[in-house]
């Protein structure tokens, strides 16, 4: 059963919501507005990547060359100036199957919830505020608190102590995710993984990442230890 965890971690895009194409807009609106070169990020990035990661290949997409601290947060500024916007006007916005549900059900159990994601954590309220989810999650750990997914990870774990009251090991939580950088940010940190399976990434990859557990969906009962 789910509550045998001391704690749950959910991503966000592709687990919890889909912004419907919104965040690449933005990225792509922000190359535009800094450099007025287009930038879609679907030629140059991968699914799972965290935003200073994608920030960063948009940079080098338009340059040529590695940014600097100061390039890559005035990018990440005017990334997150049209995020707000897009996603509020995204016709493909959707709060995913299950997803609602789920942490509806676990609030009730009263299992702490909180979300690991490699979205810097302005865009992530945004996204997860125009679903109505930001109440039902506790904690995180963002892209822009560390710019790889296992970083981000590890935060993620330090501030679920924090909520709980007490340190908590790594094998207590349960990070639930979509894609294979997911389940490795997991492995590498020395929690159990849930694989969701999306539109991204199908049961069959995901399976090839060798995940704790694997779901079709978030319809489907959470896994115990």
């Amino acid at each position: 059963m789910a509550s045998d965890y001391a704690a749950i971690i959910f991503d966000v895009d592709g687990t919890l919501i889909s912004s419907g194409g919104a965040g690449g807009r933005s990225w792509d609106h922000a190359a535009r507005r800094l450099y007025g070169q287009e930038a879609d990020i679907t030629e140059f990035t991968d699914t799972g990547m965290t935003d200073p990661e994608v920030a960063t290949e948009v940079f080098r997409y338009v340059h040529d060359r590695e940014p600097s601290r100061q390039e890559l947060s005035t990018l990440i500024a005017a990334y997150l100036w049209f995020v707000p916007d897009l996603v509020a006007a995204s016709e493909g916005y959707e709060v995913l199957p299950g997803a609602r549900e789920t942490l509806e059900r676990l609030g009730e159990q009263g299992m702490p919830v909180g979300i690991v994601t490699g979205a810097v954590e302005a865009a992530c309220h945004v996204k997860l505020g125009r679903g109505g989810l930001n109440a039902l999650l506790a904690f995180g750990g963002f892209g822009s608190d560390a710019p790889a997914r296992e970083e981000i990870l590890r935060i993620a774990l330090d501030r679920a102590g924090t909520y709980v009251g007490r340190e908590l090991a790594p094998e207590e939580c349960l990070v639930v995710g979509d894609t294979p950088k997911d389940v490795e940010a997991a492995k590498r940190v020395g929690c159990p993984s849930l694989a969701v399976a999306s539109h991204k990434y199908g049961r069959e990859e995901l399976a090839e990442a060798n995940p704790t557990h694997l779901l079709d969906a978030l319809t489907e009962p959470l896994p115990g230890r």
